[in-house]
């Protein structure tokens, strides 16, 4: 039993050695990694489209017009907010956007459902088509 003893003893002294208490390399989590999606499309006069967008962590997520066709229309309208079913709740909007506007917040839960839509305010006199840009993690 005294030799079984000693040979554990003998086999932790390794583990021991450096230990002072103090933990130096605490782990760390990752940061999230950023996805872009370009969303395209052509809105029509009165109309609005819809673009789902799923995160998979929490953080920054930014949706930007960043086209309006080769002739913009005066503004259009964005909205960004949370995705549940079909039904796309608004929580940011801009019902002046022109190209180079963006809406930005920030997503609080691991995974997220969020829709991101363009819309046409009553300036449209013709189909325009468009480019959406959204940076999320």
């Amino acid at each position: 039993m005294r030799l079984l003893t000693l040979g554990a003893l003998v086999l932790s002294l390794p583990f021991l050695v450096g230990c002072d208490g103090e933990i130096e390399n605490f782990p760390t989590t990752p940061d999230p990694v950023v996805v872009t999606e370009t969303f395209t499309g052509t809105l029509t006069v009165n109309g609005a489209q819809t673009h789902n967008v799923f995160t998979s962590a929490t953080g920054l997520v930014t949706a930007t017009l960043t086209s309006l066709g080769e002739e913009p229309p005066e503004r259009v309208g964005i909205s960004m907010g949370t995705l549940a079913g079909a039904t796309c709740t608004v929580v940011l909007h801009n019902d002046n956007a022109v190209v180079t506007s963006f809406l930005s917040g920030t997503v609080s839960t691991l995974a997220g459902s969020l829709c991101v839509r363009v819309f046409d305010v009553g300036k449209l006199t013709k189909p325009v088509d468009y480019t959406i840009t959204v940076t999320h993690p």
